[in-house]
């Protein structure tokens, strides 16, 4: 079922998600709302959705972009830096990141671009899987919920702008 998403001054945002303990059917329909709360939305369009963005206390998120589509349950960062790949110059992320929880804002933010994860996927199996470029940024954003920081915080760290996009026009903001 489609979810309300919190809006970034939501105190609950600012919690840290406890872990879950167990998937059973409380589990498997928060899963199905967050998938279903995700793909509804269309503007802007959403890659990732963390359990504590409808309310819900708990170490779940889910991802959806192009080929890219997990659930992950208790995740741990087992690894995360810069590209692994020496022919690359650039050795962090620098996208216009954006968040459900503050729609139509988007900042440069700088995010490593390699992530070894440790999780569960719905089914309950430990997984352990590589993720580079945007898929890590997605991970380590939907993360960052689970921890209770928002991207806007590492914008604040970095000393980079923020942006609304209000139709197809971009006006930087104060944070």
């Amino acid at each position: 079922m489609i979810q309300k998403i919190l809006r970034s001054g939501d105190p609950k945002l600012r919690g840290i998600s406890k872990p879950v303990q167990v998937i059973d059917n409380k589990v498997r329909a928060i899963i199905i709302d967050l998938k279903d709360t995700l793909m509804a939305q269309k503007d802007p369009e959403g890659v990732g959705l963390a359990a504590v963005q409808i309310g819900k206390n708990i170490r779940i998120f889910t991802t959806n972009y192009k080929n890219f589509r997990r659930t992950v349950i208790n995740p741990e960062i087992i690894e995360s830096s810069f590209k692994k790949n020496p022919k690359k110059k650039s050795r962090t992320l620098r996208l216009y990141e954006g968040c459900l929880s503050l729609p139509n804002y988007y900042g440069p933010l700088k995010r490593d671009s390699y992530v070894k994860l440790k999780y569960l996927n719905e089914k309950g199996e430990e997984t352990v899987e590589v993720f580079r470029n945007f898929p890590a940024q997605i991970i380590l954003h939907e993360i960052d919920h689970l921890n209770g920081i928002l991207f806007i915080d590492h914008l604040l760290k970095q000393k980079k702008p923020l942006y609304q996009l209000v139709g197809e026009e971009w006006k930087e903001v104060e944070l």
